[in-house]
Formats: C-alpha cells, sequence, structure tokens
C-alpha cells in the first residue's frame, strides 16, 4: 500500500487578466485592460481593476452606473507555473470556486467547461502536466450576455429583478437586488491548485448524528473514497475483482470519549458506513437551552497516516411538527424533543465581492447574532451556500441555522442540463454540511411557490402549448417544482435525513394556491412596508414569520461616505443609487406618519407651491439628519410592534425571523446592522425583543366582551391590556410584577401587582385592572410593568405614539469621560420622560462603537454606556445634540 496523505499545492501567483473583447471596455482604459493587467486569485476581476487603479470604488457615489461593462466583458484569466513529478499516481487540479461560466485550459489543451458558481470541481492532470513550466487559462464568459442568451435560447422564465439571473447557476444577488449592488462580474474567486495523490483519497464524509432513547448518541460516518487507477466501479455482475481493500479508520474524542473504529472499503468499492455507539452523550442544544458540547471527527485511509478529513459534530435530534390543531398548522421546530422558539434574522451575503470575506468578518457578524439573542439565522436562497466557518461559528455557538437551496424568486428551467447542475451544487452542500449539528432546516426555495400561486403574470409567462399536459399543469413548462417536490427530497433522504425539509418558504403546505397564509406554516410579511401602516403586523397570528422587515439608512458616517449630493437631500442622485427599494424613501416617509409625523398612511402631501407630493413628510424635518434619525427610529419601533405582538401570541407562533442582519454593500436596507458593521437603532431594540424571557403588554379582550351576545359570530374589538409573558428557556421562573399607570412627569396614577409562576418553555398572559389598562389621557401617560428579578427586562407601555405624545423634547442631560484603559463613558440622566434614547457615536469617530442603545428612561434616571472610540476624542461632541438623540428630539 503507497497511500499517504494528499498534498495542496495553491496556484495563486503569477496570474493576469486580460478582456477578451475590449470593445465593450470604456475608451479611456481599453488598450490596458485589453493587454492584461495583475490578477489576484482568489479574487474578482472588479477587484482587479480597483487595485489595478483603472476603475473607482463602486460603491461611492454614482459608480455602479458606470461599471456595467463589466459584466458584459469575457475575462481570461492567465497563469504559468512550474510542476515537478513527486512520484504521486494523481495530480488533479482542483477548483473550489469559479464564476461562473469558464473553460479551462492547460498547455491550450481545454480541459473543462463549467456553468456553476455553487460548485467545486476536479480534473485528473494525467497526461497534461509538463515537467517544468505549464501554462493555465481560465476564461470566464459574461454572465449577463451568458443568462441574457440563454433565455431567448429556452425561452422566458418569470424573474424579479432585471437580469435572467435564473438562466445560470450564479447568486442572484450579484445581478442587484433591492438591497443590492449591480456587480455580476467574474473570478477564481475560491482557492485553485494542484492536490497530488496516490492509491486513495477520500472524496466525501458524511458524519450523521442522533440520540436514542436510553441517551446514547449514534454516529453513523459514511466515507466515499477516489481510487488513483480506478476509471469505473465493476457492476455486480462482474466477477474479476480488481484493485485492492482500502483499509479506514474513525476516531471520535472529546468530553472523556475517545474512540475508534477499523474498517475496509472492499476492492472494487468506493464508499464504506462505520457505526460508533456513545453512551451518555452530552447532547448539543440551540444557545440558550443548554451547552454545544462538540466531538472531533477524523477519518484515516491507512493506519498511522495523518486524517485525511478532520470535522466536528454534536448530537442532537432535530424534528418539526406541521400537525394540524385548532389554530391551522403549526411549523415548530423540537430540538431533543424541547421546542424552541426561533428568533433571530436572514443573513444575505456579507460582500457583493466574496472573495475578501475572511474569518474575522463572519466573527463580527456572529458576535451581532448571539449579543442580539438571536438564535437562528437563514441563509437566504439568492445567496450562496456559505464558507465552512460560516457553520463552523453556528455550531460553537448555538445558532441554528435555516439553509435554503439556491433558487429565489423566479421560475427555474427543467431541462436536463439545469437539473444536472441544480443536482450536482445540492449533493454536493448536503454532504459537505452533513456534520454541522447547527443545520436544522433545509428550504427548498425562497418565495417561488407563492410567486406560482399569487404573484401576477408568472403562470402566464409558463404557457407552452409543446408541454406535456398533467406534468405541471395543462399546458405549462417546468418551472422549478421538479426540484423542490422530488429533487431535493430524494437527496436528502440518501444523504442526509437528520433535519428539517421544507419545499419553499413561505410554506403554507397548500404550494399551488394560497402559499403565504398566516395560520399555516411559514410567513413572509410584506404588505407591512410595501403598502400599509406597522400597526398592521398585528392583524397576523403568524404560526412561523420567516421573513418581514422595514427599511433604514446606514449610520450616518456609512452613509456620508459614499453618498456625496450636495446637499444630501433623501431624493438627491447619488442617495437613490444607494436605495434599491422601489420608492423606498418614498415609503419611509409614508411610514411615519400618524407616527412620527401627522396624518395617515394614504394622506396626500402638497408641497409649498401647492403641487401634490408625498415627500412634504421630508420636509417636517429641519435637516437630513433629523430625517435620518427619524427613518432609522422608525425602523426599531416597527419592528419591535411586530415581533412584540408575534412574540405574544407563543407558543401558536414558533419563530420570528427578521429580514435582514446585513448589508452586501452601503445602502439604504432592511438591515439591522449595515456594511461598515455599525449597528442600527434596530439591532439594540432586537436585543431587548430577543430576549429568551420576554415581557410585553398587549391589547387584549376582555372577559365582558367576549361575553356579550351582540358580537356572536364577530371577533370583538380588543378593549383591554395584558401583560404576556414568555420563557423559552429549559429553566422555569417565578416572581411578582408591578405595574403601574404613569403620567410623563411620573405620578402614580393606578398599580396592582401580579404573581407569576412560568415553567420552563412556559407563556402567560395577566389581564390589567381596568384602573391600570384605562388612560386618562394617553397623550400624557405611560404604563410600566416592573419584574422582581432581572431575568425579565421592564416593560414600558406608551399610550400614544411619538407625534401626538406630550413629550419634553429636551429631556436629556450627559456626561463623558475618558475612561483609564481606553474609550470613554457616558453618562445620561431624563430631566423627564425620554423615549428610545440613542447614541450616534459613529458621528464623532466612524470607527467608534457602543454598548447600549434605544433605551427609556423614566424622570430622574440615568444610564452609564461605554464608548470604544479613538483616543483624543472631543468628550463634549459624544453629547451633541446631532448625536445623542432621542424619539423626543422630533418634537423640536
Amino acid at each position: 500500500m503507497t497511500h499517504s496523505s494528499p498534498t495542496f499545492a495553491p496556484l495563486s501567483e503569477g496570474w493576469r487578466v486580460r478582456a477578451l473583447n475590449p470593445e465593450a471596455v470604456p475608451n479611456g482604459i481599453r488598450a490596458v485592460v485589453a493587454r492584461g493587467i495583475a490578477a489576484t486569485v482568489p479574487g474578482e476581476v472588479t477587484l482587479d481593476l480597483i487595485h489595478a487603479d483603472l476603475i473607482d470604488d463602486p460603491f461611492d457615489g454614482a459608480n455602479e452606473q458606470d461599471q456595467q461593462w463589466i459584466g458584459d466583458v469575457d475575462w481570461e484569466y492567465a497563469c504559468s507555473f512550474a510542476w515537478h513529478d513527486d512520484g504521486r499516481e494523481r495530480h488533479d487540479l482542483v477548483a473550489l470556486g469559479l464564476d461562473t461560466v469558464a473553460t479551462i485550459a492547460l498547455n491550450e489543451r481545454v480541459l473543462a467547461h463549467t456553468n456553476n458558481y455553487h460548485r467545486s470541481y476536479r480534473w485528473d492532470l494525467t497526461g497534461l502536466l509538463h515537467e517544468g513550466e505549464n501554462a493555465l487559462t481560465v476564461t470566464f464568459s459574461s454572465a449577463v450576455r451568458t443568462s441574457d442568451a440563454r433565455e431567448h435560447r429556452v425561452g422566458y422564465y418569470p424573474h424579479t429583478e432585471h437580469h435572467a439571473f435564473n438562466q445560470i447557476r450564479k447568486p442572484s444577488y450579484q445581478f442587484g437586488w433591492d438591497w443590492g449592488i449591480d456587480a455580476a462580474n467574474a473570478g477564481i474567486w475560491k482557492r485553485l491548485g494542484i492536490e497530488s495523490w496516490s492509491e486513495a483519497r477520500v472524496s466525501s464524509v458524511r458524519p450523521l448524528v442522533s440520540i436514542t432513547d436510553d441517551g446514547a448518541g449514534d454516529l453513523h460516518v459514511h466515507v466515499e473514497i477516489e481510487r488513483a487507477d480506478l476509471r469505473r466501479i465493476p457492476s455486480p455482475a462482474e466477477s474479476r475483482c480488481f484493485d485492492t481493500p482500502i483499509p479506514v479508520t474513525v476516531t471520535l474524542a472529546g468530553h472523556g470519549v475517545d474512540m475508534t473504529v477499523h474498517g475496509e472499503v472492499p476492492a472494487g468499492r468506493k464508499s464504506i458506513d462505520v457505526h460508533l455507539s456513545v453512551p451518555d452523550v452530552l447532547a448539543w442544544w440551540p444557545i440558550g437551552y443548554g451547552a454545544q458540547p462538540l466531538y472531533d471527527v477524523a477519518v484515516e485511509l491507512c493506519s498511522g497516516q495523518e486524517p485525511c478529513w478532520t470535522g466536528k459534530v454534536g448530537f442532537r435530534n432535530v424534528r418539526v411538527d406541521t400537525a394540524a390543531d385548532e389554530n391551522g398548522r403549526p411549523f415548530q421546530i423540537y430540538v431533543n424533543d424541547v421546542p424552541v422558539h426561533a428568533r433571530g434574522y436572514n443573513w444575505v451575503p456579507a460582500d457583493v465581492f466574496m472573495s475578501r470575506v475572511n474569518a474575522s468578518r463572519y466573527v463580527k457578524l456572529f458576535a451581532d447574532l448571539t449579543e442580539a439573542n438571536a438564535n437562528m439565522v437563514r441563509v437566504w436562497g439568492g445567496s450562496i451556500y456559505e464558507a465552512d466557518a460560516f457553520y463552523d461559528l453556528a455550531d460553537e455557538l448555538g445558532i441554528m441555522v435555516w439553509q435554503d437551496f439556491a433558487l429565489a424568486c423566479a421560475a427555474y428551467p427543467e431541462d436536463l442540463s439545469t437539473q444536472a447542475e441544480v443536482e450536482a451544487e445540492a449533493r454536493e452542500h448536503i454532504a459537505r454540511l452533513s456534520s454541522h449539528p447547527s443545520l436544522v432546516v433545509w428550504n427548498g426555495s425562497n418565495e417561488n411557490y407563492v410567486a406560482y400561486a399569487d404573484w401576477g403574470g408568472f403562470k402566464q409567462a409558463l404557457r407552452d402549448d409543446d408541454a406535456v399536459p398533467g406534468a405541471h399543469g395543462y399546458g405549462e413548462k417546468g418551472w422549478g417544482e421538479y426540484y423542490y417536490t422530488t429533487l431535493f427530497p430524494r437527496l436528502l433522504r440518501e444523504l442526509d435525513p437528520t433535519r428539517v425539509y421544507l419545499p419553499s418558504s413561505p410554506m403554507s403546505f397548500t404550494p399551488h394556491t394560497d402559499a403565504n397564509r398566516d395560520v399555516d406554516g411559514t410567513m413572509h410579511i410584506w404588505d407591512v412596508w410595501n403598502r400599509v401602516d406597522y400597526r398592521h403586523y398585528a392583524d397576523y397570528s403568524p404560526r412561523f414569520a420567516d421573513e418581514f422587515g422595514y427599511q433604514a439608512p446606514p449610520a450616518w458616517s456609512t452613509l456620508t461616505r459614499v453618498v456625496h449630493d450636495e446637499p444630501i437631500e433623501p431624493f438627491g442622485e447619488q442617495m437613490l443609487v444607494h436605495q434599491k427599494a422601489a420608492g423606498g424613501n418614498y415609503k419611509l416617509a409614508r411610514g411615519m406618519r400618524s407616527h412620527l409625523t401627522p396624518g395617515r398612511l394614504s394622506d396626500v402631501g402638497y408641497r409649498p407651491d401647492g403641487s401634490r407630493d408625498w415627500l412634504i413628510d421630508t420636509d417636517r424635518w429641519d435637516d437630513v439628519e433629523d430625517w435620518h434619525w427619524a427613518c432609522q427610529l422608525q425602523q426599531a419601533q416597527a419592528l419591535r410592534f411586530g415581533v412584540a405582538h408575534m412574540r405574544s401570541l407563543e407558543p401558536v407562533n414558533a419563530g420570528t425571523l427578521i429580514w435582514q442582519l446585513n448589508d452586501d454593500w452601503p445602502v439604504v436596507s432592511w438591515a439591522a446592522v449595515d456594511y461598515d458593521g455599525h449597528r442600527k437603532p434596530l439591532w439594540y431594540a432586537s436585543r431587548e425583543f430577543f430576549a429568551p424571557q420576554f415581557a410585553t403588554i398587549q391589547p387584549r379582550i376582555s372577559q365582558r366582551a367576549e361575553a356579550d351576545l351582540s358580537w356572536e359570530g364577530v371577533r370583538p374589538p380588543c378593549d383591554a391590556l395584558a401583560l404576556v409573558l414568555a420563557n423559552d428557556t429549559r429553566q422555569a421562573w417565578s416572581g411578582s410584577w408591578e405595574v403601574q399607570r404613569r403620567s410623563l412627569d411620573g405620578r402614580v396614577l393606578a398599580g396592582q401587582t401580579v404573581e407569576v409562576a412560568l415553567p420552563a418553555n412556559g407563556h402567560a398572559t395577566m389581564m390589567l385592572d381596568a384602573s391600570v389598562a384605562h388612560w386618562g389621557d394617553a397623550n400624557d401617560e405611560i404604563i410600566v410593568a416592573t419584574p422582581s428579578d432581572s431575568t425579565f427586562s421592564r416593560v414600558v407601555y406608551d399610550g400614544a405614539e411619538v407625534v401626538d405624545q406630550h413629550l419634553d423634547p429636551h429631556p436629556l442631560s450627559a456626561e463623558v469621560e475618558v475612561c483609564p484603559g481606553g474609550g470613554y463613558e457616558i453618562a445620561v440622566t431624563a430631566q423627564s420622560y425620554a423615549r428610545d434614547v440613542f447614541c450616534m457615536v459613529d458621528k464623532v469617530d466612524a470607527a467608534a462603537t457602543i454598548d447600549g442603545g434605544m433605551v427609556t428612561l423614566l424622570a430622574g434616571e440615568s444610564v452609564r454606556w461605554h464608548i470604544d472610540a479613538a483616543d483624543g476624542c472631543d468628550c463634549e461632541a459624544f453629547t451633541d445634540s446631532r448625536v445623542l438623540r432621542s424619539a423626543n428630539d422630533l418634537k423640536r
């Protein structure tokens, strides 16, 4: 046996890239780009152009509009490298990520053509490598022109946005989205190199776990190998047995366990299943429900060699309850037979240029998740299958992962070539991610069923007189349902049946009609934001709301770094380049009505010259900084309202995932954390409303109203208030709540004490006394509910919206001092009731961070926050009225 561990030699030096159709390149740089420039591998051509000083930052100003030509160019990457035979049997060219439609040639001989951003590739170089110098080229056809050409060839399939992204296997977001820049470029975006090996190599490892009824951990490790000289697997009918058996050793270690099992891949075969059983295994839990113990797994070929594969597993069981109940059909996730309430965010790629996303960016964004009390993140289907570092962090931190397959907001062709590409990518990533306990849900697509059921013109565009009747509906061509109902379930049954599978999201289990019902399955809520006031969140009782959101600009320093309109205003040219949602800034202005500005959502405003215009709301603020603060405050208040309502419905509601955590460039968007890493007010609010033990005051129907026969057959209106508690932990809680109705100046007008005992995963609704719940002057009163210990946070319920409330416009005093260990401490005191206090520290130092925000203070109360910022900052700047803000400011 000559086996030894494979070696990987990266090909990352000496690359150049040039345009093959320079006529598409602007005149001023055409000749240079045609000759070629230095290229970085891994990398992307847009970044190479930036590094060569041929284009400006695509994120800045309106540069995006001037750089669309990049996506229309065919790009050739070329390098030469020295190679010397080391005596191994096989030498493979391995490409972990090519973007996207590529032709690979070695020494002027074509190796392969690729068509899938989401796949990795391997090619046997036997007989192709030369001793000494070798020449490698990777030529990328324009993804924009290729997708358009394919649409003309195979027919139109409905899609959002303006590019036919559904025609090729490239991430949808790279063609532009309603929060994303259009930067459909090309490049070798992951590592590429030569792997040398002999005898056999491990090609795939799938370690599948479960916990038995007696508490033992079951580990089934499926190992697949490739043999150096085996070009095919013999059929069972062939009696001749060639090749040799391959010894396999699987080791499990950690937490007092040290187990080794030896096996053997028989001659002529390519796989083996190894089983290990661990008595009294430590269970893996989502954050807040228990610990996250991980066990090390190593796979060796031939005893004594270095492991060919290493990874970690966490033992846990996952299932979902969708059985009909009195409310409809739930989507309740269970981990280790405990119902888990999912709280968190949707995730978009950390950068439109994925090659520059490093481990530290993932660490920062996962801190944004865990410190916001999130326990789940959804990787959206217009995105990518994320890097290993993403899932490793999720495992370690206890963040459940909902992973979409990469199909979103479109109909997808079902021709044989597309089927083959989708199956290949799905197989690769199901196997790659099978070791991760954090991966809980595989989802077939984003919004593709609701598009089919409800989006106007979708079905009409699928009409095909040549289609087989009955295959997808009479006279209708395949639109992707094969992937969601047949391919993905089959692959998961074959490769990894240990996860939850959902064909699409939203999914109300009636896929061809009414796919987005709140009482069944999962729901996306987008009429709020697009059309109606955010109070309409209360009209829904979603079983699992996995996508809903509200926009706001990024932090001031992020916004002004890329928007340079003179003066900066909401509808400036560059501002609108950084607002991708249709009518986005108009919707921000409209949404403020009756919350932060007078009037109603449907009111029409008038400019001073008498012309009708919705923009009158933006004229309310003295300057754009007030508009900026009002928009950020509105985002936080809207989602606080929505999530608090949904969580008050627990356990009927089993999950809330906000759209979205992050951005892929500086933009006005739904994100809670902007591209530069600044946490918006929404993020600080979510830290409160995602708390595992959560309290809220909500409108409810009194017993008197329910008993009133005049409402027979009709739901009576809410005429009372209740304190609602959710205990999303495995520990019981008991204590008391002091609930008081107060005037804004602090006088106690009425009060009551409520004793509560909550079991683990328990919920309680306590109706408030009429004396507490009924306002004297709603504009001058609040209700304050204070717990007997700090397990729950205090609740402040406002009797009126900001626009009507009798708020002191100057409620705060503040002092700042330099901390001996670095940074600053700000002490903020409320002279009167101060609603939603927030300090925009990035206005003082663009890199500054603060550990608190969005705190409401009663008269006389104080809060202290630590600011990390550069030495030498002007302390008084942190207390400036444009930096230290509150909702009261909008009354000035």
